[in-house]
């Protein structure tokens, strides 16, 4: 994995390039791919190149993926529209888009994400990264439409469960990614690409509370400020009555933002080769003979890793 570029200088070592990134998001049900959108953004090693939304919804997401990038000031980045799927409805930040209209969007939006994620792996003049943080119909359908994509491209995912299932259980679960999809996952996993997964047994545990949480949440920084508005949306949309609601002292589990460390470094993690089936439940199993990929197991060391959140979804706060 490639870590960060140190700072420019006189004698200092020229900057790393920065990693080509796809970005294929479920954006708008579980809110930790809004905190990973806001990382992904802040993540100076990373360029975005395409943010295309997956599992149906693709209106609804689309919207959020756009009104995020133009809030950030990234309408250099355009949105592809994944799949229209019989997965109806949208999801706990619909308020935050209720008046957004999307053809009003200063970037590009593709209607046919399938397309512009295909075009945008083979323009790149670099390997692409796609950092994929949901369940994977769009990308399986690109990857049918045009197999080739997968000699251009490497996946880092946050999907699975391989000995650690939701909440730190010892008991591996058919984690959503993989479960909400598992023929799509299956071919995805299959493919001749190389792929690394954050599973639950290094995603699952990862949230802010405290100061941590509070710098966020108290920040002016116009990328934190989405982040926490969506999130008040979204956690009062979870909130059930009579009790407590999260949003005031902590985040949700952060899930996705692990992929997007993946995407540069793995160096606050402990990375296993491993081979790795997807079942027709949507377990993810060691199994002897299948195709190896890179599984962060353990952490060496969390507590970094929420620093450098913290840090960088801030930042603005610094040159205010």
């Amino acid at each position: 994995m490639l870590a960060a570029g140190a700072p420019g200088g006189v004698n200092a070592a020229p900057k790393a390039k920065k990693i080509p990134v796809i970005l294929d998001t479920d954006i708008g049900d579980d809110i930790d791919d809004t905190w990973a959108l806001g990382l992904l953004l802040r993540s100076p090693e990373l360029d975005v190149k395409l943010v295309v939304t997956d599992d149906g919804k693709p209106l609804y997401r689309a919207k959020l993926a756009a009104r995020f990038l133009e809030v950030a000031g990234r309408t250099d980045i355009p949105v592809g529209m994944g799949l229209e799927t019989a997965k109806k409805g949208e999801g706990g930040q619909s308020a935050w888009v209720r008046d957004y209209n999307l053809n009003r969007y200063p970037g590009k939006v593709y209607a046919d994400g399938v397309q512009a994620l295909i075009d945008t792996v083979h323009t790149s003049r670099d390997p692409i990264t796609i950092l994929a943080i949901g369940p994977l119909p769009t990308l399986a359908a690109a990857l049918k439409r045009d197999p080739g994509i997968a000699a251009k491209a490497r996946i880092v995912g946050m999907h699975g469960s391989v000995r650690v299932g939701y909440g730190g259980s010892k008991t591996p679960h058919a984690e959503y990614n993989v479960k909400q999809d598992v023929s799509a996952c299956q071919a995805v996993f299959v493919a001749p690409w190389e792929i690394t997964i954050t599973p639950l047994d290094t995603c699952g545990t990862i949230d802010l509370q405290g100061e941590r949480y509070q710098r966020i949440r108290q920040s002016r920084d116009p990328v934190a400020a989405a982040i926490i508005e969506n999130y008040r949306h979204w956690s009062a949309a979870q909130k059930r009555p009579n009790q407590p609601d999260p949003f005031e002292t902590r985040s949700s589990t952060l899930f996705d933002t692990v992929a997007v460390y993946l995407a540069y470094s793995d160096a606050l993690l402990k990375m296993e080769r491993l081979p790795i089936v997807v079942d027709n439940e949507g377990f993810t199993v060691i199994r002897p003979g299948a195709k190896s990929i890179n599984v962060a197991t353990e952490w060496k060391d969390m507590a970094p890793f929420q620093d450098l959140m913290v840090q960088r979804l801030t930042s603005r706060d610094k040159k205010r």
